[in-house]
């Protein structure tokens, strides 16, 4: 493309016309419609096309260029930059991804990246305190009541009280425990767990009992053999989205299960990862019985992993003793990210990233059942799918075949508590795009198609 023919379509209806310029070369380059190193029409040339003021296109593109997107050259005009997501994504050497991080699927609206870093920008208004003060642990009470305004969505009637700041999920899983167990205490979890649990669990030399599963999540008469036989000091489960599984317990057997908790006096731990990314999830544990449930809601999956945010709701009491665990562990949040995401809840952008990220979610999970036809699991607003390994393959060997030809998927070992089953977790956000994501299950299901002994390169 040359400089003559790159004409942006703008809309002020968002903002000035600077930043539309701005926001259509950001649309532009996302799509390929401008490639590295495409040199762009002259301000003066610009403005005469589009029939406006020189300095509103100078403007423009000093907005762009303070984004990464273009570069000026002395003497030879301005150039569209490389893109820093292609710059800065780990990139196999087959041009593939790595599909063993569960991470949300970035997205492609440009306006709302750009509004996403301004709202951090504009912390500056609280001055100096924000930078040079220590804050209280388990959050400062203006972020802990944003806090609250947004679990009362999914904990109706949760008062701010009860309501903790902690330093990502494993912070607040960290203190939790501090709270409730001492060393070689039993822990009940899922017979397959999330990783980070297990991660935390030893390093606090706990035990972990495996509680059986099905198709609905995990098994209640099961805690109860547990509760008689191991006198556990807590349960720990993901009621919702289960990781790996992707199962959500339904609303009878969360009743049950809080049921023989309350029968054994046993605290439960509710990780609530995902959550607000599914509207119509049943009511959670900590709503059915908040005098026993510890509620952990990381925003890393519905909003940012560079956050390392998560709420925590505690029982009526708890609270002081919780706060004291994240000052043991943690000290505290870091106030620069609390601050970020309360002014993104405040504002509704938080909604917005949420919103973007579920509809990504569902573009991805159509590429999902198009192109890996087999029987993976996967659920609406989830981004990771559970696919059971099928004879004559192994988990082990499609794990390590994979991983030859640059794509990297999580064999079921890392969640397993006792004996792990013939399966692999995929995740679908790792992949910076859809097309490369329909590039990594297409060489999966090519795989899958072969016996294992076709495809080898062992010589």
């Amino acid at each position: 493309m040359t400089a003559k023919t790159w004409s942006p379509k703008l809309s002020t209806k968002d903002g000035p016309i600077y930043l539309a310029i701005a926001d259509a070369l950001a649309a532009d380059i996302a799509s390929g419609q401008l490639a590295e190193g495409t040199r762009l029409p002259t301000q003066r040339r610009l403005a005469e096309d589009l029939d406006i003021d020189f300095t509103t296109v100078s403007r423009g593109y000093a907005e762009a260029q303070s984004r990464g997107l273009i570069e000026g050259k002395v003497g030879q005009g301005t150039y569209v930059k490389a893109r820093r997501s292609t710059l800065s994504r780990v990139v196999q050497p087959s041009g593939l991804v790595d599909m063993s991080m569960n991470l949300p699927p970035r997205f492609q609206n440009s306006s709302l990246t750009r509004r996403m870093w301004e709202a951090a920008r504009d912390l500056e208004d609280q001055g100096l305190d924000l930078l040079m003060r220590y804050q209280e642990p388990g959050g400062i009470m203006s972020d802990r009541v944003v806090a609250t305004g947004w679990l009362s969505r999914r904990l109706p009637g949760v008062t701010s009280e009860r309501v903790l700041v902690a330093a990502g999920a494993q912070g607040a899983l960290h203190a939790v425990l501090g709270v409730l167990t001492e060393p070689g205490d039993t822990v009940c979890v899922e017979q397959l767990t999330y990783p980070g649990f297990r991660s935390v669990a030893s390093h606090l030399r706990l035990k972990l009992a495996p509680l059986e599963m099905d198709n609905h999540g995990l098994l209640p008469t099961a805690f109860e053999e547990a509760c008689k036989a191991a006198r556990p000091k807590a349960l720990y489960c993901m009621p919702t989205l289960h990781n790996p599984t992707t199962r959500t317990m339904p609303l009878h057997r969360r009743r049950e299960l809080i049921n023989v908790a309350r029968a054994y006096d046993i605290p439960v731990i509710e990780d609530d990862a995902y959550g607000a990314l599914v509207p119509d999830a049943p009511t959670p544990l900590a709503a059915i019985a908040p005098e026993t449930v510890f509620h952990v809601a990381s925003l890393s999956k519905c909003l940012s992993p560079a956050l390392r945010v998560a709420y925590v709701a505690v029982p009526e009491g708890r609270s002081l003793r919780v706060a004291n665990a994240i000052r043991a562990s943690a000290s505290l949040v870091s106030p620069l990210t609390s601050a970020i995401a309360s002014r993104w809840i405040e504002t509704g952008m938080a909604d917005e990233v949420r919103d973007e990220i579920m509809r990504e979610c569902a573009t991805r999970l159509q590429v999902l059942r198009a192109t890996l036809p087999h029987n993976a699991a996967a659920s609406t607003g989830g981004f990771h799918a559970w696919l059971p390994v099928q004879k004559p393959w192994t988990r082990g060997e499609l794990v390590s075949r994979l991983r030859s030809v640059g794509v990297g998927v999580v064999a079921s070992d890392a969640f397993a508590i006792s004996s792990a089953p013939e399966a692999v977790r995929i995740g679908l956000g790792a992949a910076g795009s859809v097309e490369e994501l329909k590039r990594s299950l297409a060489i999966l299901g090519d795989l899958l198609s072969q016996a294992p002994a076709t495809s080898t390169m062992v010589v």
